[in-house]
């Protein structure tokens, strides 16, 4: 299927725009920024409040947003994507603010460190040690406990799969993983079909997710399973998955193949495409009507798997 005609005009605006390794990182992280008006609509709340949860690696930034003032509600862990370097709590905000909404559970997006000033496993160290302490006693957030879910688009959607690996059995366990066009593999960058047909002139190039790769991994092997969770040899007892993908984006099929490889080891997983869309349309609310039923469906097997 050709481009979406709204996914077509985004990409018609980006066209052009330098590689990420050739613009310095805060120039990068100020142009994420700048497309926040593109993002959409601003869903109120009961409450958005930012704070600082407690780990075993120090105090991590987070963003609480409740759709509702009453104790012990479901709660999400949310993993913002940019590459592990460009995104952050205000450029996915409409995002966190829709699954909360949608969901009926409160959502803790964590601003976890990025690289390349803090390399692998400076994010990965902070989003586990969040969850831990959602599993362990809410966080002190006044929410159940046991029903924790994890969410996360592109880097994020890598971070909330690598979380549901390494923290197997930890108290009563993760209920759920939304993982949204997810980076599964770090050694397949320009090795898969969806790469060689969309690596270019799609958003979200070859060399950007190369750059991507080389500045998070720092000095550890992009193959190991805490960067690259399809490397893992056993899947089996993992949460049930909710798997989005997009047609026209490079990272469609290491999405794609990671919920296959969640269903052969006996993980429920429901998983959706988007025909005609691109990496990162979940975002671009106020340009594609995609983004908004994409929002509403994940929000809705979250509440589901709550519910469960």
């Amino acid at each position: 299927m050709p481009l979406h005609p709204q996914a077509a005009r985004f990409v018609e605006m980006v066209a052009g725009a330098p590689p990420v390794e050739a613009v310095p990182v805060e120039a990068s992280r100020q142009s994420a920024l700048d497309t926040i008006p593109l993002t959409g609509e601003v869903t109120e709340l009961a409450a958005v409040e930012d704070q600082k949860v407690k780990t075993e690696n120090g105090l991590v930034p987070v963003r609480i947003y409740r759709p509702s003032l009453a104790g012990g509600l479901p709660v999400t862990a949310f993993f913002h994507g940019g590459g592990w370097i460009i995104g952050d709590l205000d450029t996915h905000d409409r995002v966190a603010r829709d699954l909360a909404a949608f969901s009926g559970a409160v959502v803790v997006a964590v601003d976890y460190r990025r690289a390349p000033e803090d390399p692998f496993p400076a994010a990965y160290d902070d989003c586990l040690g969040v969850i831990r302490r959602l599993l362990e006693d809410g966080a002190g957030l006044d929410v159940d406990r046991t029903r924790v879910a994890v969410a996360g688009d592109s880097a994020g959607g890598n971070l909330a799969a690598v979380a549901c690996q390494q923290l197997r059995g930890v108290g009563s366990g993760i209920v759920h993983q939304v993982l949204v066009f997810p980076v599964t593999d770090a050694t397949a960058v320009g090795e898969t079909a969806s790469y060689r047909e969309f690596g270019e002139g799609h958003f979200i190039t070859t060399r950007d997710m190369a750059h991507f790769v080389r500045c998070y991994s720092g000095d550890t092997d992009p193959a190991d399973v805490r960067i690259s969770p399809l490397r893992a040899a056993d899947l089996s007892g993992l949460p049930p998955a909710t798997v989005l993908t997009a047609e026209c984006d490079p990272l469609r099929d290491e999405g794609e193949a990671y919920a296959s490889r969640l269903e052969q080891a006996g993980v429920e997983v429901t998983t959706r495409r988007f025909d005609g869309q691109v990496h990162p349309f979940i975002l671009l609310g106020g340009i594609i009507d995609d983004a908004n039923v994409a929002r509403s469906w994940l929000g809705e097997r979250l509440r589901a798997a709550f519910t469960a």
